[in-house]
């Protein structure tokens, strides 16, 4: 049996098949094939076929009731984002209370840490990793900025040993025993962006408590991909995307997480909005706030409904098939892509080798990165990430990618780098 038949076959008995029907494939660029093999799902998920279901009932809704959509439309947009909550808390592995859908992620992130960055004596640096999205260094840069500081003396960018790609949990925790009196935040991405690598969230969070600090994730690629229990983790708080893996659209209202603990504690500072305030009064127009024991308390403004309409209809698929069911088929595919992509000549895997230490992932260290990736969809009608100077980043999402779609790609990227040589 060859490879394509081989894929093909594995296709046909995957225990969970696959739900590509159920999503709109752009058409191949280029090559053989009619659909793409699309590989870009950790930048921006494929639309969902409900999607466009969802949007034209709220229209309709608008059309028909006008302003009175509030209360008397099909989903009542005066509390739509709570349909959201119980699959968002599943999603993430938190109590209902602790989530809420709401802004963006780097809005999210600088509300948590108007609440729980509060530098004072010799505790004020944050940590982040070395190769953290540019928009978590702008933040937190932003934050010391913010409280008078320093960003070149208060923001610790952790690296990898060198000659590694990767940071150790064990030198996290090295560096938290040692400087961790230090440190005010601790924020770290869930799975980095670049190298795909999945984090030890449960041990670092503890490392980060034990040394007295606050423990923040961003889980942009956490998300949709991985099983998270941050309730039980004991993170304070995190937030996420929804364009990603949860294909909700470009810009997609986010998610956030804010430990009970917290939530309950009325001390917590935080910026407030109307949307903040207890929902039983808060048509009362008030001047003074009285936020729920909730996450919701860190709300600004009444949620966008049309925006809010495709997480809704992502978050039904995720809470139908489940987190676990999904991880395990994409542990399958990406094992399964790793394994045709090792013996490729110029291709380098800087993703984890583990399988518990990645997503849905694998970076690969190339030549001519961009011309790459421009050939692979010119050519193979393959649709791929990159992310300069070097790396390509493949994700076989397993809502829509399949056996042969890693087929593919294994196989354009023989053809190509043959050709570079």
């Amino acid at each position: 049996m060859n490879n394509e038949d081989n894929a093909r076959r594995l296709d046909e008995i995957d225990p969970l098949p696959t739900l590509r029907g159920e999503f709109l494939i752009p058409p191949a660029p280029g090559g053989p094939y009619e659909e793409a093999a699309y590989f870009a799902g950790n930048s921006l998920g494929l639309q969902p076929r409900a999607t466009a279901r969802y949007l034209t009932e709220e229209l309709a809704d608008w059309a028909r009731f006008g302003v009175e959509g509030h209360t008397e439309g099909r989903r009542p947009w005066v509390d739509y984002h709570e349909l959201l909550r119980e699959p968002a808390a599943r999603l993430v592995g938190a109590l209902p209370h602790e989530v809420v859908a709401m802004n963006t992620l780097t809005v999210n992130l600088h509300l948590m840490m108007a609440s729980f960055y509060r530098p004072a004596g010799e505790r004020t640096k944050i940590v982040i990793e070395d190769s953290a999205f540019p928009s978590d260094s702008y933040a937190v840069a932003s934050q010391a900025v913010h409280h008078g500081l320093d960003p070149a003396e208060t923001v610790v960018r952790l690296r990898p040993r060198d000659g590694e790609e990767h940071l150790r949990t064990s030198d996290i925790e090295a560096f938290l025993a040692r400087e961790g009196h230090t440190v005010a935040l601790l924020m770290l991405g869930g799975v980095n962006y670049l190298t795909g690598q999945l984090m030890d969230m449960q041990a670092i969070t503890k490392a980060g408590h034990v040394a007295g600090a606050v423990v923040g994730w961003d889980l942009a690629h956490a998300a949709g991909n991985v099983p998270l229990r941050l309730h039980d983790w004991d993170v304070d708080f995190a937030a996420w995307c929804t364009y990603k893996y949860l294909n909700a659209g470009p810009g997609a209202v986010a998610g956030c997480f804010v430990h009970e603990r917290h939530v309950r504690d009325a001390s917590v500072p935080k910026l407030s909005g109307w949307w903040g305030t207890d929902p039983a009064i808060r048509f009362r127009m008030a001047p003074d706030i009285t936020p729920p024991a909730s996450a919701d308390a860190w709300q600004l403004s009444n949620p966008p409904i049309l925006a809010l309409a495709p997480v809704l209809a992502s978050y039904e698929i995720f809470d139908r098939v489940g987190m676990e069911a999904l991880r395990a088929k994409s542990r399958r595919l990406t094992g399964y892509l790793a394994a045709r992509l090792v013996p490729v000549r110029g291709v380098e895997l800087i993703t984890p080798e583990s399988e518990a230490d990645r997503g849905s992932q694998l970076s690969l260290r190339v030549p001519d990165t961009r011309g790459l990736v421009q050939r692979l969809a010119a050519e193979h009608g393959v649709i791929a990430d990159a992310r300069e100077p070097d790396v390509i980043r493949l994700a076989p999402v397993p809502l829509y990618c399949t056996f042969h779609d890693c087929h593919r790609v294994a196989e354009a990227l023989t053809v190509l780098t043959a050709q570079q040589d």
